[in-house]
């Protein structure tokens, strides 16, 4: 509700710039051409992450991690992390942070083991590994339409070794500051199950054959080249037509996410609106220009510090105008997708993380949180954009 009341005033605000001559008519068609596509991506896949979710994919998972982590603190850890990475790569952070977070946290209790080293990897990895696909970030969609539309697979060609260093470098961090939460065991044979009984309804075997098989389908649809939302929404008419069947009642009105889709609309309107007067020059002076290693730092921690004083989404549309390369647009991304880590505003995953971490009586605090943030964040955006500038033709101080 706090989200569409924000998204409702952002609107507002954006119609008064419409409606004064400020922001003008044909860059408002311009701006809905651009965005449209990709909402109805992020309302399709919310809708069959849920129902997935739903179907029991996540719970099956679950179920078998503390298995498949043979008893030991540190491979069950990796194994969260590699769901956790998986899932932000090719269904999304906001996927990872709403949906992930429960299951983290459950597979931790039940194996008696502490939650913060394993809530901590999940929300960190939502935002760090958000780099690699188009379909893994908002700020990516917008960033390969800006590109020209290049292919799922030239992003990933152009992000990969970014990518992998946002990945690695959370995870060294953690394995050394919660080293000896690490070196634990836990009991294989537990008693108590993985995740909380389920209801007959959703161990309907059926509805997860089908989720699976959707998403099976899916995953290389998305990276496949085709218009994102096509794959997505034919999905999410599957699986919609699967639980009309099955469970109808799971199909309400609130699998669509009207809140953030308010909230995107409004600020997308504000933040045009914003570009078109001239507020993206200013963050020219910290940004530079260039693609060296210096500039391209200069670039992404400029998007960093927008991010954890805002928000990512907006940091990212307002410094857009100043990521003139592929080079320079990559490591844009690095500073508003990596480094959202301080300030519990700074991305609307780690919120949504939070929200989900309260709802299990697991307490964060946001001055610990932003501390750790502080020391990863850069570490992460440093070795990112050193990786990037390390692979670039120009070599690392090109």
């Amino acid at each position: 509700m706090r989200l569409a009341i924000i998204g409702l005033i952002l609107l507002v605000a954006g119609g008064v710039t419409v409606a004064t001559g400020i922001l003008p008519w044909h860059e408002v068609t311009v701006l809905v051409e651009r965005v449209a596509p990709i909402l109805a991506f992020v309302v399709a896949m919310t809708v069959v992450t849920e129902l997935v979710s739903e179907g029991g994919a996540f719970q099956w998972i679950a179920r078998h991690l503390r298995g498949w982590g043979r008893g030991r603190a540190v491979l069950l850890w990796l194994l969260l992390a590699l769901f956790a990475t998986l899932s932000t790569v090719f269904l999304s952070l906001d996927t990872t942070a709403v949906l992930l977070t429960p299951v983290v946290v459950t597979v931790a209790r039940q194996a008696g083991l502490p939650v913060l080293p394993y809530a901590l990897t999940t929300v960190w990895l939502a935002n760090t590994a958000s780099l690699l696909l188009p379909i893994s970030n908002l700020t990516n969609l917008l960033a390969q339409h800006n590109l020209g539309g290049i292919s799922p697979a030239q992003f990933a060609q152009l992000m990969w070794a970014p990518s992998l260093a946002a990945v690695v470098v959370p995870l060294a961090f953690i394995a050394v500051v919660f080293r000896r939460d690490l070196r634990r065991t836990y009991a294989r044979d537990s008693t108590r199950p993985a995740v909380p009984a389920q209801s007959k309804a959703s161990q309907d075997k059926t509805l997860l054959l089908v989720s699976a098989i959707v998403l099976a389908l899916l995953l290389p649809a998305l990276v496949s080249g085709v218009a994102i939302w096509i794959p997505a929404t034919a999905a999410a008419a599957i699986l919609v037509v699967a639980f009309a069947v099955r469970r109808p009642k799971v199909l309400t009105i609130t699998l669509i996410p009207w809140s953030l889709l308010l909230f995107t609309c409004g600020l997308f309107l504000v933040v045009e609106a914003a570009q078109y007067i001239g507020a993206s020059a200013l963050l020219g002076q910290a940004a530079g220009e260039g693609n060296g290693f210096i500039e391209l730092l200069r670039l992404a921690m400029t998007g960093a510090l927008g991010s954890n004083v805002v928000n990512n989404l907006p940091a990212y549309l307002l410094a857009e105008p100043l990521a003139g390369t592929p080079e320079r647009m990559a490591a844009l991304l690095m500073g508003v997708n990596a480094g959202p880590l301080v300030a519990p505003w700074a991305s609307l995953a780690t919120l949504l993380w939070h929200d989900r971490l309260v709802r299990m009586n697991v307490l964060i605090k946001w001055k610990g949180y932003a501390l750790l943030g502080l020391i990863v964040a850069p570490l992460t955006i440093v070795a990112a954009v050193a990786a990037l500038a390390g692979v670039s033709p120009g070599g690392l101080f090109g």
